[in-house]
């Protein structure tokens, strides 16, 4: 006996709708479970829906250029009834006759499952494994429709706003005439590099040349590598940010000695515990004081530029570094977490963003952002701001360093510390004040507990 099993969108985190910008697999075609079957891209990230189990496609319900949200049946498959789908999910199962079709929705009891809702041979529920994201961001297409509304996905339309980009002016390239986020990329590359460019509202021009195409294989032997999703996804932002942001940044040390004597001390108390105490965990919780006590550092800026939005929480994005890329996952209530629990959260975030099971949740809400190098090496670099924050702390490799402490220079271990911050929401003096007291937390961190 054979059985129908309708696949379902899980749960993609708080979108309206995401576009479905791959279809892997067609119809009789055989699949393995938790086998790719479509890549939907959010505003945040790129995720792969896996299938529940093994079997052959019976019908695709989307197709590229579709929007769909939690919930909505994308295919059904065809799985044989020996793959008893209930045993190892503790989903709740329901197989009708093969005769008479079933249109009953169950309740779902997991976060991500496939629900029951066509008429078509023994329909069943069973669940569907977490999506897979591959990417965190975005990246190019063009130009000018006829008067009316434009035709674009909420998702888009939002991405559209954040690029300056005027949706009147651009031409769908999707099924109907809808707009996709490649077409406002195409958009805004062409009006930066066919017009002057201005910045954010100050109406100066960047009057930037366009980029020249360079045959290169003319000087010698070359290879051509296609980029990772994440950077292709992540280009456009980082480009948007550094040109419209006007980044300055401040340089700093922080005497680590103590601090790492005390980390160092309670490794055996981490290890038991099944984590390991990394110096990162300590960076958070001073910067989490630096912002109470620097409240326009734990802001952001109004789309308008009129105004700041101060924040009264602290989620901390920290930069993670996989095969595909850099992803910022956050961290949140910073402020209510100890230093092993923060331990062993990053472990298990920073696991997951490489073996790409993150969600577009996982990087949304953060209110600043640690990227360190530390672990690599380097005296000191200028991050970019991750908008819509108006900061970011880079960390290099520490070094030994003598100090003189008024009667004789001591080796003391010294980490830099590279704060860039928006040069329009913060003044140099207070980012001096900032990496000021920052350094003086990381010194003795048990000032973090007053």
């Amino acid at each position: 006996m054979s059985n129908i099993i309708e696949i379902r969108i899980p749960d993609i985190g708080d979108f309206d709708g995401v576009d479905v910008i791959e279809v892997l697999v067609a119809i009789d075609q055989q699949v393995a479970k938790e086998e790719s079957l479509f890549t939907l891209e959010s505003d945040k990230a790129t995720m792969e829906i896996p299938s529940p189990e093994s079997g052959v496609i019976t019908e695709l319900k989307i197709a590229v250029g579709d929007v769909v949200k939690e919930g909505d049946v994308v295919a059904l498959l065809l799985v044989s009834a020996e793959a008893d789908t209930s045993a190892d999910t503790g989903v709740e199962t329901e197989i009708a006759s093969d005769v008479e079709p079933s249109t009953e929705v169950l309740k779902e009891e997991v976060e991500t499952v496939v629900a029951v809702e066509t008429a078509t041979p023994t329909p069943i529920v069973a669940e569907v494994p977490k999506p897979t994201p591959v990417a965190a961001s975005a990246s190019s297409k063009a130009v000018t429709p006829a008067g009316g509304m434009a035709h674009a996905s909420p998702a888009i339309r939002r991405f559209a706003r954040e690029l300056g980009a005027n949706l009147n002016q651009i031409v769908g390239s999707a099924r109907a005439g809808r707009i996709t986020r490649d077409d406002v990329k195409a958009f805004v590359k062409q009006a930066l590099t066919t017009a002057p460019a201005t910045s954010g509202g100050s109406g100066m021009p960047f009057d930037l040349p366009p980029l020249r195409a360079i045959d290169f294989s003319k000087f010698g032997e070359i290879e051509t590598q296609s980029l990772s999703r994440i950077q292709k996804l992540s280009g456009s932002f980082l480009a948007r940010n550094w040109i419209s942001i006007p980044h300055v940044t401040q340089f700093d040390e922080a005497d680590i000695t103590e601090m790492e004597a005390f980390r160092k001390g309670n490794q055996e108390l981490a290890r038991a515990r099944g984590t390991k105490l990394t110096p990162l965990p300590f960076m958070i919780k001073a910067c989490v004081a630096a912002l109470k006590q620097f409240p326009q550092f734990n802001a952001s800026l109004s789309i308008d530029g009129k105004s700041l939005v101060l924040k009264k929480y602290h989620h901390i994005g920290i930069a993670v570094d996989t095969d595909d890329g850099l992803v910022v996952p956050v961290l949140r209530n910073c402020d209510q977490k100890g230093l092993l629990e923060l331990a062993e959260e990053l472990a298990e975030v920073s696991q997951r963003a490489r073996d790409g099971k993150l969600l577009p949740k996982d990087f949304q809400g953060g209110c600043f952002t640690i990227s360190s190098l530390g672990g690599i090496g380097g005296t000191a670099f200028t991050p970019i701001i991750n908008a819509p924050e108006v900061a970011i702390l880079g960390v290099s490799r520490a070094y030994m360093k003598p100090l003189w402490n008024g009667m004789e220079f001591r080796p003391r271990l010294m980490l830099p510390l590279s704060l860039s911050y928006d040069h329009r929401v913060i003044d140099g003096a207070s980012a001096a004040r900032f990496t000021r007291y920052l350094a003086e937390m990381m010194a003795d961190i048990r000032r973090v507990m007053l």
